[in-house]
This record gives structure tokens, C-alpha cells and sequence, in this order.
């Protein structure tokens, strides 16, 4: 008998392929880890944008979760776009049920363009019932804007921003260096992994490219297939930064607009 350790992605498919279940279960594959899902929305969408939203009900979110944990031996999950106020309830009733000790949360709020994709009722349920529950929170800028309360200008009101979510409740955050451009650090891509008492800053290239379709969705998998792996989270997220920034130096030419990663790379960490 072979076994594989397995994991979880509750998150919105993606029709381009680029983002959401379907770049989570690719990015488990890389990993060598089962993927399991469950879909809170269909989207119609290709590397231009989104055209159409479908969601669907939060009894069938929820379903779909029991099923997969009454059934297989999950060792970590990870959540996305969970669309609106019913379905983060239910996903955060679930995690709390199922007692889920390895759970990152991506907290799809605000788009890379900066509108708004949950209302603000859904937002405060993240903050009152999911976060708390979070081994990993791994906002991007503007998603930790909207967590803290705090406008993110340099690397002081960062660190405030990072101490006001963890305040919420998880035990860590991973503020993402995509929307970070600080004096000085152009051509770097810094991700600060921040607890209530450690502080680590993962540093790799930057690449001018226009093939980052689904960056933040990859990066969350890659720490949660770390995670189910048996790693300790400051090496998944190690890790995971380094596959990220090789996937996107490798990113092939597909579509005609933001395209995606190159999920198949290879290299040293595995």
C-alpha cells in the first residue's frame, strides 16, 4: 500500500485555468499531495477578466466538505474565494467542527485592482469566526488594508498592520510582497511570515512580466501542501515563495492577457 498525504482547497473554479481550484489542485501536484475540493463558485473567466459569477448555495459548500472529511485524512486546508457572508459562515462552522488544526486562509477580499469582492458583512464574519481558527492568514497589501484598518505606506505601518490582524485571532500572517514597492526594493519580491513574536522576511527576485494570474491563489496552495506534507510553516512558506517566484519566471505565454503560471516547474523544494 502507497499512501499520499492530502489536502483540501475551498475556492472558486476558474474556467481559464489560471486561479482558484484549478490552480490549487495543480500546485498540490507539484507538491506530490492529493487534492481534494470544494467549489463555492463557477466563474466565467479567461485571462482578460471575469465575465460571470455563479454561486453556489452554502448547503452545498458545506457538503462538499463533509463528504471529502468524513472520508479522506486531510492534513491541511486552505481557503479562497468564498464569495459571500453565507458560505464564510459555513466554512468557518465546518473548520471549527472538524477541529482543522492546519488551516491558511486567503482572504479573497479586494481584487489586484483594488475593488472590493466581499461585502462588508462577509468581511466581519472572517474576522469574528474564521480567522481565529487560522494557523496562516496570507493577505496581499490591500487585503491587509482592509483586515487591520491601517494604510500601508513602508515597512513600520506594515509591521502595525501585521500586529492588528494577528490581533484577530490567527497565529500567523504572511503579508505577500506583490503590491509592495518601498524605496529601495524594486527588484525584490519581500514576504514578511509575522508572529506575535517572530518575524521572517523571504526575499526573491521581482520579474517584470505580465503572466501573474493566479499568484496568490498558487502561493496559499504551496504552503498548504507544505503543511500537509509534515512541514513546519516557516519551511512551507519558505518553500512555497521560492516555487511561486520560479513558476512565475517560467510563466508560458497563454492568452492574450494576465496569464498564468507555470505550475509544472521543478526544482529543490521538494
Amino acid at each position: 500500500m502507497h499512501s499520499l498525504p492530502c489536502a483540501l482547497t475551498i475556492a472558486g473554479s476558474d474556467s481559464g485555468g489560471a486561479a482558484g481550484i484549478q490552480a490549487d489542485l495543480k500546485t498540490f501536484a507539484a507538491f506530490r499531495v492529493y487534492g481534494t475540493s470544494a467549489i463555492t463558485a463557477v466563474t466565467v473567466q479567461n485571462t482578460t477578466g471575469v465575465y460571470d459569477v455563479h454561486v453556489l448555495p452554502a448547503g452545498q459548500v458545506g457538503a462538499q466538505i463533509d463528504v471529502v472529511l468524513e472520508d479522506i485524512d486531510v492534513k491541511a486546508i486552505k481557503t479562497g474565494m468564498l464569495a459571500n457572508e453565507e458560505i464564510a459562515e459555513t466554512v468557518a462552522y465546518k473548520m471549527c467542527a472538524y477541529r482543522v488544526e492546519n488551516l491558511v486562509v486567503d482572504p479573497v477580499m479586494v481584487s489586484s485592482s483594488g475593488h472590493a469582492l466581499l461585502s462588508p458583512q462577509a468581511i466581519a464574519v472572517y474576522k469574528e469566526k474564521l480567522l481565529p481558527l487560522a494557523l496562516l492568514v496570507t493577505p496581499n497589501l490591500p487585503e491587509a488594508e482592509v483586515l487591520s484598518g491601517i494604510k500601508i505606506i513602508d515597512e513600520q505601518s506594515l509591521m502595525q498592520a501585521a500586529q492588528a490582524i494577528l490581533a484577530l485571532g490567527p497565529r500567523w500572517v504572511l503579508l505577500k510582497g506583490g503590491h509592495r514597492c518601498f524605496a529601495g526594493e524594486e527588484k525584490l519580491m519581500i514576504d514578511m511570515l509575522i508572529s506575535r513574536q517572530e518575524v521572517y522576511r523571504v526575499e526573491n527576485p521581482r520579474w517584470e512580466t505580465n503572466n501573474t494570474h493566479g499568484t496568490g491563489c498558487t502561493l496559499s496552495a504551496a504552503i498548504t501542501a507544505g503543511l500537509a506534507r509534515g512541514w513546519d510553516l516557516i519551511r512551507a512558506v519558505q518553500n512555497a515563495c521560492q516555487y511561486v517566484n520560479a513558476a512565475i519566471a517560467a510563466a508560458p505565454a497563454i492568452g492574450r492577457g494576465h496569464g498564468p503560471l507555470n505550475h509544472y516547474v521543478s526544482g529543490p523544494w521538494l
